[in-house]
């Protein structure tokens, strides 16, 4: 029980608007397509001029987003990752694209980005080398910073090769306020617990205080074990992270990798849902110049971007593991409850979950009313606590729903819900 209390004062001294780095940015989850899981460290545009990473990709994809109804469903960034420039500074000490690769430079391409109504997004790395080898920002962390601001960058993804574990902190916090003396809102996203988490637990207050987001584990892949390896990680170490998350700074678990190879499509549900309860970036690295409609539909689905862009900030959290389901839960604004149930059979035909084991049913005392939005979108109608409400939930699949109560004290539940999530957690972990 002391553990208990002590997690929900926690939560309560890192409520989502304290600490945050004061840039006024990402206040909602990031929205927006980076290049890495699609497409690596491709230089080859002799061989593979459509795939390589060049300027005419990003253009091509800013072109995409506004044409295909990405842009309106809220994904604004076009983001650079590894691999984009020269393997030498310039005279000046500066950073500077690959010529024959971006012959135009960073600032045509963000000039070309922003003309559609995005914004550019760019790689760097806090050590000496980024991970493919190109210069780091070590050394050069305010010259960076101020090219990146003169190119009219929007976004910086710091990662953290080629850095002693022991310097990464003060590397990251260095970039940060070399990027806020530019005078230019930058958002920046960097991967500081995620080169800590080996040696030591990271110091989430001074990371919130100085990312707008970060990434804690390792990357993503395009199969469905790499996804259920983050979630495994988040869940085991949600009493650390999740009070971390609100707006201004928010727990990154990587890209979306739906629309390409590795996921059926009920894991592309299950990424998708999953990824908006626990109010992660919504960053797609895909190619979205050739993508299924069925992918598009679900990256686009309005209601789900609703749950991961709710103005309260809240992320969620795993409250239930048992007979191979679980059940994730993200409170909502307007007193409503998001509900993921993930069925973790990667055998057989749907399963029913008996929705009133979920803890925060408790919200439908005395009524609720309830919307299932995936695997497809049904009103459930006017639900009671007691109710025998029975979700079907396809293999390695997830039902999510939104529930909002009718009427009924919603004061405190957020607490209760949490705290009773630690209490299953230590009974059924």
């Amino acid at each position: 029980m002391c553990r208990v209390a002590c997690l929900v004062a926690l939560i309560v001294l890192m409520s989502p608007s304290a600490h945050a780095l004061d840039n006024g940015l990402a206040l909602k989850p990031t929205m927006g397509w980076l290049h890495w899981e699609r497409f690596l460290c491709n230089i080859d545009c002799d061989r593979d001029p459509n795939n390589c990473i060049s300027e005419r990709l990003y253009m091509q994809m800013a072109d995409v987003m506004v044409k295909e109804g990405w842009k309106e469903a809220g994904y604004e960034y076009v983001c650079i990752d590894d691999c984009w420039p020269s393997h030498q500074r310039d005279a000046q000490g500066r950073l500077q694209a690959d010529p024959k690769r971006f012959p135009g430079g960073i600032k045509k391409l963000a000039d070309y980005v922003h003309s559609k109504g995005l914004k550019l997004g760019i790689y760097a790395d806090v050590g000496k080398n980024t991970c493919a080898g190109y210069p780091g920002s070590l050394g050069y962390y305010e010259t960076d910073a101020k090219t990146f601001a003169d190119w009219d960058v929007d976004l910086l993804k710091f990662d953290g090769c080629y850095m002693d574990w022991t310097l990464v902190g003060e590397g990251y916090v260095n970039m940060s306020n070399a990027l806020n003396k530019t005078g230019k809102s930058i958002l920046y996203s960097c991967e500081w617990p995620l080169y800590e988490w080996p040696f030591q637990k990271p110091n989430y207050t001074a990371i919130r205080e100085t990312c707008n987001h970060w990434r804690n584990f390792g990357d993503v892949y395009d199969s469905w074990s790499s996804i259920k390896s983050i979630l495994d990680w988040t869940a085991s170490h949600q009493d650390i992270i999740v009070p971390s998350a609100g707006p201004g700074g928010w727990n990154d678990p990587d890209m979306l990798v739906i629309g390409n190879f590795g996921l059926s499509h009920a894991q592309q549900e299950s990424q998708m849902a999953l990824w908006a309860i626990m109010a992660a970036p919504l960053l797609m690295s895909n190619d979205l110049r050739d993508i299924c409609p069925r992918s598009k539909e679900l990256l686009q689905n309005r209601l789900i971007i609703a749950i991961s862009q709710d103005p309260m900030g809240q992320q969620g959290y795993r409250s239930v593991k048992v007979d191979n389901f679980e059940v994730w839960e993200r409170p909502l604004s307007k007193k409503r409850l998001a509900i993921a149930v993930l069925n973790m059979f990667e055998i057989g035909g749907p399963r029913g979950f008996f929705i009133r084991a979920v803890p925060g049913w408790k919200i439908c005392e005395p009524q609720c009313n309830v919307t299932q939005i995936l695997p497809q979108y049904k009103e459930l109608g006017v639900q009671m606590p007691h109710t025998k409400l029975d979700v079907f939930v396809n293999p390695s699949g997830t039902a999510l729903l939104t529930v909002t109560p009718i009427s009924g004290d919603f004061t405190g539940l957020h607490k209760l819900h949490w705290e009773e999530s630690v209490k299953r957690k230590h009974t059924i972990l």
